[in-house]
This record gives C-alpha cells, sequence and structure tokens, in this order.
C-alpha cells in the first residue's frame, strides 16, 4: 500500500528532503544516465507529493502553482523507485497530484513536460500532447496538458 504526504518545502523533514534526492538522483541522473542540474533552485516553490510504502520513499512529483513554473498549474520530477514498478503505483502518483493541483491551487488546468516515451501514461491521465518532441537534457520531451 502506498501512502501519500503533500507538503511544502519548508515543511520538509531533512530525511524527506534526503530521501527525494535520493529518490529522483537514483532515476534521472543514474538510471537515464543523464547528467544534468537536478537541484535547480524550485524546489523551494514546489508542493511535494511523497508516496511512502514500508517508511520508505517510493514515488514522488513535485507540483507548482500557475506562474510558478508554467503559465499553467505543473507536475514535475514524477519517480517510482525501480523497485515498485511493477506495482502501477505511478497511477496512484499522478492521481494524488492531479487531485493535490485542484486543492491546494484550485487550478483546474495542469501543464506538464513529459518524457516522450511516457506518452500514453499521461493520456491515461487526460493528458494531450499540445508540442512537437524537444530535448530536454538530451532526452526527447514532449509538453502536454490537461
Amino acid at each position: 500500500m502506498l501512502e501519500f504526504k503533500i507538503k511544502r518545502f519548508d515543511a520538509l523533514s531533512s530525511a524527506e528532503v534526503y530521501a527525494v534526492l535520493q529518490l529522483r538522483s537514483t532515476v534521472f541522473v543514474v538510471e537515464q544516465n543523464c547528467v544534468y542540474q537536478d537541484i535547480d533552485g524550485k524546489d523551494q516553490k514546489a508542493l511535494h507529493v511523497l508516496g511512502e510504502s514500508e517508511g520508505k520513499l517510493v514515488a514522488y512529483a513535485r507540483l507548482f502553482a500557475p506562474g510558478d513554473y508554467f503559465d499553467q498549474a505543473s507536475i514535475g520530477r514524477v519517480v517510482v523507485h525501480p523497485d515498485f514498478r511493477d506495482r502501477k503505483w505511478g497511477h496512484d502518483l499522478m492521481t494524488e497530484s492531479i487531485l493535490a493541483i485542484t486543492q491546494y491551487f484550485s487550478a483546474e488546468n495542469i501543464e506538464i513536460s513529459a518524457q516522450q516515451y511516457l506518452q500514453k501514461f499521461y493520456e491515461s491521465h487526460g493528458f494531450v500532447q499540445t508540442s512537437e518532441m524537444y530535448l530536454e537534457d538530451d532526452i526527447p520531451h514532449i509538453r502536454m496538458q490537461r
């Protein structure tokens, strides 16, 4: 079972910040073999969605109010630990993230910069492609909106 916590940056404990950065590094830097600046100065503005199983962070996303990243509210750094992907918790994470955008930001329109290979995953959550493919950190991405 996945349990969610939603916190602003200043409410995260040092252990939670460490776990978030470790999970993002495990997937976005090591697994995807992509050297990029993950610590981008935007975490302080974000609302953080932490998905835990048995006390371990296994899923995560960060949310932005309209105007803090894109013109519309947005979801980014969507990640599930590789050891837990077979449980399809990415879908639970997206459902929780979309709900949190509505609750915390009173926003209905959401824009994301999605890795292109995940297009069908995001479409299953109501997102539609709004741009041609572009490279972000040498990884094919597309803009999508819901």
